[in-house]
């Protein structure tokens, strides 16, 4: 059985990553790491991948939690270093 570390391990994403994908999609940890992992096959994919999380950032704010926006802030910033958009994608 996979545990969400090999999930990890597999999927070129970090915990963050995956749980601002979890948050956006209301899903739990695992799904949303199985999910970023197809989504990472396209560049259409790593585009929504940004606008989701750039969305849960919105969301936070939105509501207040400068905080969580922060910590956010710096998963997109390690997301956009890994994956960055293609031109054409948004």
């Amino acid at each position: 059985m996979l545990c969400l570390e090999d999930c990890l391990d597999f999927c070129e994403l970090d915990q963050d990553e995956v749980a601002a994908i979890a948050e956006h999609e209301h899903v739990p940890t695992i799904v949303a790491a199985e999910m970023g992992c197809e989504l990472l096959k396209s560049d259409a994919g790593v585009a929504r991948l940004h606008l989701m999380i750039l969305d849960d950032i919105e969301i936070a704010l939105k509501h207040g939690r400068v905080e969580h926006a922060g910590e956010l802030v710096a998963t997109y910033q390690h997301f956009q270093r890994a994956h960055p958009l293609q031109t054409s994608s948004l």
